[in-house]
C-alpha cells in the first residue's frame, strides 16, 4: 500500500526535512517486505490557496484517486502506536492500494472533507506546528513498520 503525506505548505531544506526524508527512507526499506510504501510527500503551496477551503479544494486535486483518508486533526483519535501498527496492516491486507495523510494549514482542514476520512488522528491535545506534524507522522510511519516487522525499534 502507498502511503502518501499530503500536506499544506511547502517545506524548505532544513532539519525538519532532513528528518522526515530519513523516516520515509526508513519507512521505505522496512515496509517493502510488509507490503507497504513506497511513501511520498504532495505539498500544496498556501500562498495560492490561503483560506482553508481554498486549500482542502487543492488538497482534494493532489489525492490519489480510491486512496484511504486519514485526516490528521487534533479533534482525531490518539493511538497508541501498536495501534497505528495494526490498521496500516489491516488496510493493507484489504487490499487498499493507498492512504494519504492530510496536514491542513494554519485553520486545519474543512468540516467536509474530515468528514470523508475513514479516520482522523491526534498527536495529542496540544496544537504541534504543521511542519513537526509530518516529522512525528514520518516517524510514526516507520515505527508501524518496525512494529509489524518485529525488530526491537519500538520499545512498550
Amino acid at each position: 500500500m502507498r502511503v502518501h503525506i499530503c500536506a499544506v505548505g511547502r517545506l524548505r531544506a532544513g532539519p525538519e526535512k532532513t528528518l522526515i526524508d530519513d523516516y520515509l527512507k526508513r519507512f521505505d526499506r522496512t515496509g517493502r517486505a510488509l507490503g507497504l510504501g513506497p511513501a511520498s510527500v504532495l505539498e500544496v503551496d498556501e500562498r495560492k490557496a490561503q483560506t482553508s477551503a481554498a486549500q482542502c479544494v487543492a488538497l482534494e486535486r493532489v489525492l490519489p484517486r480510491n486512496a484511504i483518508l486519514c485526516c490528521m486533526d487534533e479533534r482525531g483519535r490518539m493511538l497508541k502506536s501498536p495501534d497505528f501498527a495494526n490498521i496500516l496492516r489491516d488496510w493493507t491486507d484489504l487490499g487498499h492500494s493507498d492512504v494519504a495523510f492530510l496536514i491542513g494549514g494554519a485553520d486545519g482542514l474543512e468540516p467536509g472533507l474530515r468528514d470523508r476520512a475513514q479516520l482522523s488522528l491526534s498527536f495529542g491535545a496540544m496544537v504541534w506546528p504543521h511542519m513537526l506534524a509530518r516529522v512525528m507522522l514520518a516517524e510514526q510511519l516507520y515505527r508501524a513498520t518496525t512494529i509489524l516487522a518485529g525488530t526491537p525499534y519500538h520499545r512498550a
